[in-house]
Order: C-alpha cells, then sequence, then structure tokens
C-alpha cells in the first residue's frame, strides 16, 4: 500500500481522500447519476466498488432489501475469487475468517453392508497447483460487507441505496443521460414512484431480474427435474469428516455434498431430494426442513446427525439457462449498431447448479469485467465500443459455465452404481476443478485482447488468460513478495516489462524501451496519460530483472520505471523488481530471456505478450482501445 506521496498521513492508509463525487455526496438519490446499479448482490457490489475508484463518475446502486444482507445464500470462494479480492486489499483479512477446503473426502456404500457409508478416498483440492490461494467457504454476506467497506473508504464514498424497488426503464434514442429508470420506495403505501436518468444501467437483480426484462431478455434453457435442499447446520454427530468437503453416495436415497464452513462449527449439506414430477410445478420448494433433515440422517447411517440448528435453508430444482445478450445492444436487421446503454450481470444474465460454486464466483468476474470498462468510456480513457466487449467476453464465459456445470450436476445426481467404479466418480470431480477455481477463462482476440502471435516469449502469460502471480524480490527494499498481489484495483491497465540478461544501466533492449516508454508521443504514458496527472495515473509500468536483487543498481534503472508521483514529486521507487534465485519467475512462467512485454487489463486478464523491440505493435495495440490525451 503506497501513501505519503500527497504528505504525511496519520490515519488508517485504507480510508483515501475525498474527491469528485465524493465530496458532499447527497444523501439522498439524485435525478441523474452516471451509472445506477440496481441489486447489491455480488456482481452489483463489485461493480459498484471497481466504479467508486472513479471519483469524477457519479455512481449509485440501489436495492429492494432495507439494509445489508444478514444470512448469505453463496458460501463457495474459488481461488480466482481470491485473486480478485487481493486487488480490492481484503482478501488475506477474509481468508483469516473464512473456512480452508484443502481436501475433498469420498464417500460410498460399504461392500460389505452397502446401508451404510464408508471413505473410500481423500483428494487434493488443488491438484494442480494453478493459484497460490486456497478454496475458501464464508457467508456471501461478509463478502459483500467486504466491498462495501471498500466503497465507503474509497473517492466517492459510495455506499448501498436501500429499500428501493425497480418498476421499469426506458432508453431514449439520444440525450445525455438516455435511460430512464422508474423507482418506487419499497412499502411506500402512497404507491409514488421517481424517476433517475442514467447515461448507463447495470441489472445485477438476480434471476427474476426487471433489469433483464425490461430490455427485452429472457433466460433460455432447462431445468433437470432434479431438486436438492440446501441447509447450513449447527449439529452434534460422530462423522468423522463434517470439517472436510465430502462428495458421499449413498445406495438407496442419493447423494450429499458437504462444505465445511467458517467459524469451526457451521456446516452445509446439499442433499439430494430426487426427480420431480413435471406436474410438480415447483412444490417440492415447500418441502419442510424436517424431511430433508431426515433423508440426510438416512444418507450418513450409520453415522449419527443431530441438528442443534437450521441457519438457513431453501429447496431448489437444478436449472441451466443463459441469456443469449448481456447487454441492450441487440442487433437488428437494416439497422446500424448502437453502443449498450444497460447491461446485465450475475444472475441476470446466467444461473445454474448451486454444487460447484459457481454462482457467486463467476458473478463477480461480470462485474469486475464490466466496472473499469465503464469508467473509461465515462472518464474519456476509452471509446464507447470498448462496451460491447463486455456481452462478447461474459456471455460465452456463461455458456462455458452452463456446459460445465450441467456437466457436473449430472454427476453427482447419479446414484452410486451408475458409475463402474469409484475412481470414475473421482476423476470426474477432479476434472471440472480447474474450471471451477476460475481458471479457465480465455477470452477471445478483440480490441483489448490481441492476437498471440508472440505467446512463445511468455508461455506461462497465454493472452486472455488471468494473470498468474508468481514471487520476485523488490529491488528498493529487498522484499519477497507475489508481483500479481502489487495490482490494485484502481482502473489502471499494467505493463510488466521483463528484462533481458544485461544489467541495468547497460544499453540493451530493456533500455532502448524505457527511452521510448519515457519519450515517445506513441508511449501509453506520454500520450495517452492526461498532463498533470502522475505518470503512472492510468498505465502502472514494472520491470523485473533476471539478475539477484543485489546486481541490480536502482539508480541506473531506466527513469520511466521510477515515476515522479503525488503533490512531491517523489519517486517512486517500489517498481523495480528481480528474479528470486530459488523460484525464477522467469523459469516459472517461460519467459525468454530475451526479454518479454506482458500487458495485462484492469480486471487481471493478460491482452497482448510482446518483444522487448516491438514499439510499433505496443503503441497499434494501446491505439486499438485507448484515447489519445496529449
Amino acid at each position: 500500500m503506497k501513501y505519503h506521496h500527497h504528505g504525511y498521513v496519520s490515519h488508517d492508509p485504507r480510508i483515501q481522500a475525498p474527491a469528485g463525487a465524493g465530496i458532499d455526496r447527497p444523501e439522498e438519490l439524485p435525478e441523474r447519476v452516471d451509472v445506477l446499479i440496481v441489486g447489491a448482490g455480488p456482481a452489483g457490489m463489485i461493480t459498484a466498488a471497481q466504479l467508486s475508484q472513479f471519483p469524477g463518475i457519479v455512481t449509485r446502486i440501489v436495492d429492494r432489501r432495507a439494509g445489508r444482507l444478514e444470512v448469505g445464500l453463496a458460501d463457495g470462494l474459488q481461488p480466482r475469487s481470491l485473486e480478485t479480492f487481493e486487488a480490492f486489499g481484503f482478501a488475506q483479512r477474509l481468508a483469516a475468517e473464512a473456512c480452508h477446503v484443502t481436501k475433498t473426502a469420498f464417500w460410498k456404500p460399504d461392500p460389505q453392508n452397502p446401508a451404510d457409508i464408508v471413505r473410500v478416498s481423500r483428494v487434493d483440492e488443488d491438484p494442480h497447483d494453478v493459484s497460490e490461494y486456497p478454496h475458501l467457504t464464508v457467508n456471501q454476506a461478509r463478502v459483500l460487507d467486504y466491498f462495501a467497506e471498500f466503497m465507503t473508504n474509497a473517492p466517492t464514498r459510495m455506499k448501498p441505496d436501500y429499500g428501493y424497488e425497480f418498476l421499469g426503464l426506458t432508453v431514449a434514442d439520444e440525450g445525455d443521460y438516455p435511460v430512464a429508470v422508474r423507482l418506487a420506495r419499497v412499502g411506500d403505501a402512497s404507491g409514488g414512484q421517481r424517476i433517475v436518468h442514467a447515461r448507463y444501467v447495470v441489472g445485477a437483480d438476480g434471476g427474476r431480474s426487471g433489469v433483464r426484462k425490461a430490455i427485452g431478455l429472457a433466460l433460455q434453457g432447462v431445468s433437470s427435474n432434479h431438486a436438492w435442499g440446501v441447509m447450513d447446520l449447527l449439529a452434534d454427530t460422530d462423522f468423522p469428516d463434517i470439517r472436510t468437503k465430502c462428495a458421499i453416495q449413498s445406495e438407496a436415497d442419493g447423494n450429499i455434498l458437504l462444505i465445511p464452513r467458517e467459524g469451526g462449527f457451521l456446516f452445509r449439506l446439499y442433499v439430494d431430494l430426487g426427480e420431480v414430477n413435471e406436474s410438480d410445478a415447483g412444490a417440492v420448494r415447500n418441502m419442510p426442513v424436517e424431511q430433508i433433515i431426515e433423508r440426510a440422517q438416512r444418507i450418513f447411517h450409520p453415522y449419527r446427525l443431530d441438528v442443534r440448528e437450521v441457519a438457513w435453508h431453501s429447496v431448489y430444482e437444478v436449472g441451466h439457462r443463459l441469456c443469449d445478450h448481456f447487454d441492450d445492444a441487440i442487433p437488428v436487421a437494416g439497422k446500424a449498431p448502437r453502443s449498450p446503454r444497460v447491461f446485465i450481470a450475475g444472475d441476470a444474465g446466467h444461473t445454474h447448479s448451486a454444487k460447484a460454486g459457481q454462482g457467486m464466483n463467476a458473478s463477480m468476474q461480470d462485474g469486475f469485467n464490466l466496472g473499469w470498462k465503464l469508467g473509461h468510456v465515462l472518464e474519456g480513457r476509452s471509446p464507447a465500443r470498448l462496451l460491447s466487449t463486455y456481452s462478447a467476453e461474459r456471455q460465452k464465459i456463461g455458456q462455458d459455465l452452463i456446459d460445465q456445470d450441467l456437466r457436473w450436476a449430472t454427476q453427482m445426481a447419479k446414484s452410486s452404481e451408475a458409475f463402474a467404479t469409484h475412481a470414475e466418480f473421482e476423476q470426474a470431480y477432479l476434472r471440472i476443478t480447474e474450471f471451477a477455481q476460475g481458471f479457465m477463462t480465455c477470452y477471445a482476440p478483440s480490441m483489448i485482447v490481441a492476437p498471440a502471435a508472440h505467446q512463445s516469449l511468455a508461455a506461462g502469460y497465454p493472452v486472455g488468460k488471468r494473470f498468474r502471480s508468481a514471487e520476485v524480490m523488490r529491488v528498493a527494499d529487498a522484499n519477497r513478495l507475489h508481483l500479481g498481489h502489487e495490482a490494485r484495483a484502481d482502473g489502471r491497465w499494467r505493463i510488466y516489462v521483463f528484462a533481458d540478461s544485461a544489467r541495468a544501466g547497460e544499453d540493451s533492449p530493456l533500455a532502448a524501451l524505457g527511452r521510448w516508454l519515457d519519450e515517445s508521443p506513441e508511449s501509453p504514458i506520454r500520450g495517452y496519460t492526461p498532463a498533470g496527472l502522475d505518470e503512472n495515473a492510468w498505465f502502472d509500468l514494472k520491470v523485473i530483472y533476471q539478475q539477484d536483487y543485489a546486481a541490480v543498481d536502482i539508480g541506473r534503472v531506466p527513469a520511466v520505471f521510477l515515476p515522479r508521483v503525488g503533490t512531491h514529486r517523489l519517486p517512486d521507487l517500489e517498481n523495480v523488481y528481480a528474479a528470486l534465485p530459488d523460484r525464477d519467475i522467469f523459469q516459472l512462467r517461460g519467459i525468454d530471456r530475451q526479454g518479454a512485454v506482458v500487458i495485462v487489463r484492469p480486471d487481471q486478464y493478460v491482452a497482448n505478450v510482446l518483444p522487448l523491440t516491438a514499439t510499433d505493435e505496443l503503441a497499434g495495440f494501446i491505439r486499438s482501445f485507448a484515447a489519445r490525451q496529449q
């Protein structure tokens, strides 16, 4: 965390000074806003949190609830989400209170006595070591609390406006604030409405999204006609793996997915309720919790399950549904395409089973993808056509998610006899692990994802996939740290320059690139960062040397990597790193020893890989998405 560059700070440095929309922020919802977000769930809150870092943008988020969520729906946090939380500054704090899931135990009917269950194997939750972060479980409400804290401490001093019901919206063909949104106070017997005019609207209002319906979109898909009961329990039990994630198959009563929860005592059960008759018409959702408990007790046999408290429960039918578009710019034959004004995110655009732990996780990636793009367009950093990449990128990921989840839900619903061997079930679980953890997302080439023409220079950073962190040594203070953890959700692009084998100060391709970045009008620093801002305000440059940190003379590092920032124009020395002798990032991530430039988007996805000498290609790529400022 960096502070003091605007003067000495003695208070909590996480509390940023108010600026722009955060100065004298009105308590009452204004009549005009730049962005109106409907729904304060995971997708809406991360979108708002990202936009809270853009002081000049007026963003408000409304929700029909009376206040903060108290009983969470989702509970699983995949490693990709923790990587995202690191950018918002609360990954470590959340991990300290969460339950760490490290193993999955598999149980099946005892061959000697099939009425009983027996443990047959345990597997690592992350067998491929694809992230430094674990799989966690924690109440969704706590995740929202952390985002709310981040927003409150941001320059815009943002907080949700609770108690507003979405009634509808209309989009005009012209005007600075073309979207008119109708809202009403929840519980207002007078029937009074108010209109909020917005430049853009984000519908993060769940599976029954009113925003989605207002722009003429619908979820398409199927239900499996298979019901599951889910319960958060406090119970006295002699089941030995009650604090371990378990996939349990019984002989005659269905299956259970057991998820340990935070706090040491709470756990969640997804209880197989079997096939639902097509004429059921949703009646299964009214099943008493006592019946779900009874089924769970039969599945756990011969172990005892004495339930003392049900913190929350629900019954749902597995459904897999997806919108074919995530914004209102739906192509119409014979009409010119237009820029989108209304977007949907999270469950408003895709719904699926809960057992793969993707609802909250995928929804937050929707919001992270969209938030910075709205910020860049509204600030004039990028053209409006950038916003069209949101639906193009996230709708495909939604389809991938549905396909994978359908396969996993089908596996979980099978009886033990449907598998030839137990190993077949275990392998089915392992095959979905990397996708479930959030690491199979790969965005296709676009204005913000280049073709992978130079991928061989950085094989470990596939273009279109998330930037995978690795440890390095910070030269200025000899601190060993994760390179990816230094990136914050501040809306900046990252340019990681992996040096050639020359030392700092020697004439080399790195030195030549440093001069170009510092002097050329085509440089992102000189051509696309407004005069008067810090040199690294919009593009964060970092250099990683191959030598041991003690061999890097920071006084001879190209000046562009030591930008002068803040009121006092102090040099920022913390952008220079060196490879570690025991965990060399060049070797771990397949970086060519001739060096490479890895360009990373504000949402942590690799956008391009280039040679150190490819300044023309670098300039052309920057031009594809950035608006010239100088």
